[in-house]
């Protein structure tokens, strides 16, 4: 008897500890809240941070991270114009075929095409990022809880390790990310990139505008997705007020 509350009362204290160190790796930070212009019924998206957003994706994030599922044509969508599309995805080259020979052949990206990423398979990918995968980002706001404001709270997260923290080889300390430790690296800082529009580039809005360019690529027909339903909430509106109008008028006839 003895023994065996000896034997609980050390797993007691074992928690304890265990919970007490291991509280700072696990528990969740507030993220940092934005006002999205594509939030909301109304919400739409903002082509000149979309199209800045793209100039950092290209800048800065290409070089390890897809966005397969976004043709070059969806350009269209932030103001690009077809001979600026045929440009960008004729930067690209993808493997096309067979051939009439039977033989498959590179040939530059069409508008038609899907963005073409960095590494050909994910095996390659890992082998140049150190055994990491670097995730697609075309649906990566949808992929996480906090949507948009997740990543934008986690581009500006890096910070030194705290004393306390016990930092494993090759990882980053960021206080959003779970388990507060990353392996990629902060990917962005002031005057990273040079905006064509004179933009200032400080790191918020690099951030901003990237996390953006990302909401769209994750929900590229969402303008008009909510346009229909705001058509579709009106006609309602008017159909059940018709049909009140003729509610009322027949059991005003019948008394």
């Amino acid at each position: 008897m003895l023994n065996r509350f000896f034997i609980i009362l050390i797993l007691s204290l074992s928690s304890f500890f265990f919970l007490k160190h291991g509280h700072s790796a696990t528990q969740k930070t507030e993220l940092i809240e934005q006002n999205w212009p594509f939030n909301g019924i109304f919400g739409r998206f903002d082509k000149s941070s979309l199209q800045r957003g793209f100039q950092v994706y290209r800048e800065v994030c290409a070089g390890c991270h897809g966005i397969r599922h976004i043709a070059y044509r969806d350009l269209f969508d932030l103001g690009y114009t077809s001979d600026e599309i045929k440009s960008i995805a004729t930067e690209y080259e993808v493997i096309d075929g067979p051939n009439d020979e039977g033989e498959m052949f590179t040939r530059f990206a069409r508008p038609s095409d899907k963005f073409v990423g960095p590494y050909l398979n994910d095996k390659e990918a890992r082998v140049a990022n150190g055994g990491a995968y670097p995730p697609d980002l075309s649906l990566m706001v949808k992929a996480r809880v906090g949507g948009a404001d997740y990543l934008y709270s986690l581009l500006n997260g890096y910070k030194e390790y705290p004393k306390d923290f016990e930092a494993s080889d090759g990882m980053y300390y960021n206080e959003f990310y779970p388990g507060k430790q990353i392996a990629m690296p902060s990917p962005i800082m002031d005057e990273i990139v040079e905006y064509e529009d004179g933009t200032e580039a400080s790191q918020a809005q690099i951030a901003r505008d990237v996390t953006s360019f990302l909401a769209w690529t994750a929900e590229p027909e969402l303008e008009e997705r909510k346009s229909m339903g705001v058509k579709t909430i009106f006609f309602l509106i008017i159909l059940s007020i018709m049909l009140l109008g003729v509610k009322r008028k027949i059991w005003k006839d019948l008394e």
